[in-house]
C-alpha cells in the first residue's frame, strides 16, 4: 500500500515534503509539471528526459490555455466597450 499511497519516486525530496503536498495547490497541468520535475529520473522505468518532457507538455498546455484565456478576455472586453 505504501507504493500506491506515498512512493518513493514522489516523497524522495531532502525537505521530506511528499509532491502532492505541493501539486494539490495548483491546476491540473502545473500539478503535472512540479510531479514530473520531481519525480525526474526516479521513477522506475522513466528517464530523466522522458520525465522532463512531459512536464514540458504539460506546460506548453497551460501556456497556450492562459493564452487562450487571455485572448477570450480580451475579445469580451472589446465587446463590452462599445
Amino acid at each position: 500500500m505504501e507504493q500506491i499511497n506515498h512512493p518513493k519516486h514522489y516523497n524522495s525530496h531532502p525537505s521530506g515534503v511528499e509532491c502532492i503536498t505541493i501539486a494539490r495547490h495548483h491546476n491540473f497541468n502545473i500539478g503535472n509539471v512540479f510531479k514530473y520535475l520531481w519525480r525526474a529520473g526516479l521513477k522506475d522505468g522513466n528517464s530523466n528526459i522522458q520525465d522532463l518532457k512531459k512536464a514540458k507538455w504539460y506546460l506548453e498546455d497551460e501556456i497556450g490555455r492562459v493564452e487562450n484565456e487571455l485572448q477570450k478576455n480580451k475579445i469580451e472586453q472589446e465587446s463590452n466597450d462599445r
